[in-house]
């Protein structure tokens, strides 16, 4: 049988840092809720599909920074407090329906009560309450390609130094190696964000001369990184959209000075395609037309009106009873969610995006009479918890994808093992944001984060050269809190108001300790001795920000090559 192509599925799992180690409880119900209606919910799918002989090969990547919070004991028992909590809030709408009686609101709550008295099941009986471990069991049976990230998702492009780039790759190899058992052979670059050599110059701070920088595939090289992602205009060598670049001039000639790379090829470029890097890593393309359909709640499938609604949620225990609807604006006139509609739904959505895949991938064959690759990237937290009914619909899709024998489900590692590439490309600097550029990760809201976090990296490079035993530990905390600060969701969260107190905060602390734990570091590299409130100040920030407990601040020191 003639094959019509490949389909590799990548899920993109992150979480900032937002664990309060019984410090501030806010932020942490994020982990918990992508926990309840993501995580453990792939995981039952992955499980149930193995149960009927399906291996779906999906590419699955949990970053470091989520990994180190989910392996971490006080998420492990805040979760477990969190399941009780949502099943007490459950009940007690259950007494509230009765008393109205509103029967068919009663369901939904027993439904509610039921859902995370099994998350709290398989939690702890199932997987051993080790989210990780069970993405490392079904690693370990073929279902699932695992890969990393940078550490703690730094936005690589925009960093001030190739001493960073090259600590928050390495320690998101090593991190991942340690906890899953190999090195991994893929990358998901943070926000698909990607950067050639060439000479470069911070956009923020004092204008400085332009000096040459390693590209992101080098370090990927240096690695061992064999794939990675990217969004489909980064193939096509699209230009820059709106009026953006007349505000920030220094990044506008960076972008031009990386374009001059960029050789328009003879032939288009296809996302159907797989390409390679001049360093050998092969380039991974989002297709388009079948990522509206799921992402999209306009467009898409999650967007029908017999899905959960989102948005509308019943106070004080914030569980949701009611669907989407016709109007979709209008939360208050939101029906009831009636689950066996929802469900019915799912199949038709799911033959449907089998069916697309299919179509795109037998145009692509007709076209070029190659075997094309659909390469289809969301975040993981799409499934479940901005669409209910994702974990099933990734299960009926898997299902109804072993029925075609010319359809091969791959992993990234497969394409690279299995398919030879399309030919060496060179990659302009972008990213999968708005414009396709940095604009939602360097704007007018949130350049001072940049006019901060560079001097704190170029510090970070002569405190890693200190040998002094007693100012060693006040390095390392200083390397944590860098790498904290250096998450792109502070620049995200400010840029669409979603949290933006909260992400300002987050990064003036991790700044603020940076600079308190250096200064120590150097009047304790003279020979002074810590005193008792250098000694607090550093227990503070070890239990307040834990991850990456192994840290080597040397991965700072100024080297070519780590690897």
């Amino acid at each position: 049988m003639v094959a019509v192509g490949r389909f590799l599925l990548c899920l993109h799992s992150h979480m900032p840092y937002v664990l309060s180690h019984g410090k501030s409880p806010h932020g942490t119900d994020w982990i918990f809720e992508s926990a309840a209606e993501c995580y453990l919910p792939l995981l039952g799918t992955l499980d149930r599909l193995l149960a009927e002989g399906v291996r779906p090969r999906w590419t699955v990547n949990i970053t470091p920074i989520l990994a180190e919070q989910l392996d971490d004991p006080s998420f492990q028992s805040g979760f477990e407090d969190y399941c009780r909590e949502k099943i007490e809030a459950a009940c007690e709408d259950l007494d509230r329906f009765q008393a109205s009686g509103e029967d068919q609101m009663c369901g939904l709550a027993e439904n509610w009560r039921r859902s995370f008295a099994r998350n709290l099941d398989m939690f702890q009986k199932r997987w051993g309450r080790s989210i990780c471990g069970g993405f490392r069991e079904m690693a370990e049976a073929d279902s699932v390609e695992l890969v990393t990230s940078a550490a703690t998702h730094g936005y690589l492009p925009l960093l001030a130094t190739d001493e960073s780039v090259r600590a928050q790759v390495r320690i998101g190899v090593e991190s991942h190696a340690r906890r899953f058992g190999t090195k991994p052979r893929g990358i998901w670059l943070p926000e698909c964000a990607y950067r050639p050599r060439y000479d470069w110059k911070p956009p923020a701070g004092p204008d400085t001369p332009p000096a040459t920088r390693a590209g992101v595939d080098e370090v990927l090289a240096e690695n061992g990184i064999e794939y990675f992602f990217v969004d489909s205009h980064m193939i096509r060598g699209g230009e820059p959209l709106g009026t953006y670049w007349q505000s920030f001039p220094h990044l506008a000639e960076l972008i031009a000075r990386s374009k001059q790379l960029f050789v328009t090829p003879e032939e288009a470029r296809s996302e159907y395609a797989t390409y390679s890097t001049a360093t050998g890593q092969r380039i991974l393309v989002r297709d388009p037309v079948t990522t509206v359909k799921v992402w999209s709640g306009d467009a898409g499938y999650p967007g029908d009106e017999y899905y959960l609604e989102f948005h509308k949620q019943l106070y004080p225990g914030r569980l949701r009873y009611w669907r989407i609807g016709q109007d979709k604006a209008n939360l208050g006139a939101k029906p009831p969610y009636e689950p066996w509609r929802a469900y019915d739904r799912l199949y038709g959505h799911s033959r449907d995006f089998v069916s697309l895949v299919r179509e795109s991938l037998a145009k692509y064959r007709g076209a070029t009479e190659k075997d094309g690759t659909v390469v289809a990237m969301y975040d993981t937290e799409l499934f479940g918890h901005w669409w209910f009914e994702g974990p099933e619909f990734l299960y009926e899709t898997a299902m109804e994808m072993a029925r075609y024998d010319d359809l091969a489900c791959v992993s990234g590692g497969d394409v690279v093992d299995r398919f030879p590439d399309d030919g060496a490309i060179h990659l302009p600097e972008g990213s999968w944001g708005e414009g396709g550029h940095h604009s939602v990760w360097l704007n007018a809201d949130n350049h001072w984060t940049w006019e901060q976090l560079y001097p704190a990296q170029r510090k970070m490079l002569s405190l890693a050269n200190i040998r002094g035993q007693a100012a060693k530990p006040y390095i390392a905390q200083c390397a944590r809190e860098l790498l904290l600060a250096e998450a792109s969701d502070w620049q995200f969260l400010i840029s669409t108001w979603s949290a933006r107190d909260y992400a300002e905060v987050r990064f003036q602390d991790h700044i603020q300790r940076f600079e308190q734990l250096a200064t120590i570091a150097e009047r304790l590299a003279q020979g002074e001795s810590p005193t008792a409130e250098d000694k607090r100040l550093l227990a503070e920030c070890e239990q307040k920000d834990a991850a990456f407990a192994n840290i080597d601040p040397t991965l700072w020191s100024k080297r070519e090559v780590y690897l």
